[in-house]
């Protein structure tokens, strides 16, 4: 499961929607459109019948295009986290899992072994420790720390990493804590993180739209010799695509931790909790929270309000 907004503003749901599902939906759709116009499947394939197909169409035909493109975009909408699933890995054991996550692993090895220093280099150069310590931070944010959290590809680990790192260390478990610390973000915090998670989406969505293309493509030109070429074109925009998201996700990482750095108080004086005056008292508060609303344990009991009851921000140590 990825971490995500909740409750979107409104105006940010259109934008959403038209960078996340309409527009990869309406540029497959209009490459898929322009091989059958242009003769395929079959070994006649002509760039200028499609050409003069396209500049025939009429607005009825146009619109009847648009309409049908929305319709699809607006059915698949609610399978983007099943798009996401798929991209970090979800898939059984029987279709590579196990081999990817093998692979994956080596790879966490070899960050892993970036991040030390030779124990026998003696004392080591200011530029190896810098290179060592961007390693560190580079495998804090691709990768989770226990190896069975590793997942079969490069994205789903970097949102594995977010998952096991963001609040971990003042106690907090960012699986159930982020539902409920969205809501309470400031407007500017809160768009940033927007931003950051719609070009995610936006780059996973492109990613698989864009395979599916290569694939529908690749068995409209089978029989069209060196057209069969064409298919390449959303093949490569897959495989961009796909880094693109790696990059989004890191990106989104880091505004996830940086929310959790900056307002975790925020959630403690929306619960009506007292702040914690240690690093200590803070994780025991945060892990039994965490423990109550992903197992059911009791929660805090000990709770504090405002004189002011529009006023949720308690004051330390009341």
């Amino acid at each position: 499961m990825s971490l995500g907004p909740v409750v979107p503003k409104p105006l940010d749901g259109s934008v959403r929607f038209f960078s996340v599902a309409y527009l990869p939906t309406y540029v497959a759709t209009v490459f898929v459109l322009l091989l059958v116009w242009a003769g395929a499947p079959g070994a006649d394939v002509s760039l200028r019948r499609a050409w003069r197909t396209a500049t025939g169409v009429g607005a009825g035909e146009a619109v009847w295009i648009v309409v049908g493109t929305t319709v699809v975009a607006v059915v698949f909408q609610p399978f983007q986290l099943a798009v996401m699933r798929l991209l970090e890995g979800g898939w059984p054991e029987a279709l590579g899992a196990g081999p990817g996550r093998a692979l994956q692993r080596r790879r966490k090895a070899r960050w892993a072994a970036r991040a030390e220093l030779e124990a026998s280099a003696g004392d080591p150069s200011p530029e190896r420790v810098q290179r060592a310590g961007a390693a560190a931070a580079a495998l804090r944010r691709r990768y989770p720390l226990p190896d069975h959290l590793v997942r079969p590809t490069a994205l789903g680990n970097v949102l594995a990493a977010l998952r096991d790192t963001a609040g971990r260390e003042h106690g907090w478990d960012a699986a159930v804590a982020w539902p409920r610390l969205y809501p309470v973000l400031g407007d500017r915090a809160r768009a940033v993180v927007d931003d950051c998670r719609d070009s995610l989406d936006a780059a996973a969505r492109l990613c698989v739209t864009n395979a599916a293309t290569a694939l529908v493509s690749t068995a409209l030109l089978l029989r069209s010799g060196w057209w069969l070429l064409l298919a390449l074109a959303p093949a490569a925009v897959a495989v961009l695509a796909y880094h693109g998201a790696v990059q989004a996700a890191l990106t989104y990482g880091d505004a996830v931790r940086a929310a959790f750095e900056l307002h975790r108080f925020h959630l403690l004086a929306a619960l009506h909790l007292p702040l914690p005056d240690s690093l200590q008292e803070e994780r025991t508060l945060a892990e039994a929270l965490c423990l109550h609303w992903r197992q059911g344990l009791p929660p805090p009991s000990r709770y504090i309000h405002p004189i002011d009851p529009l006023d949720s921000s308690p004051t330390p140590g009341t």
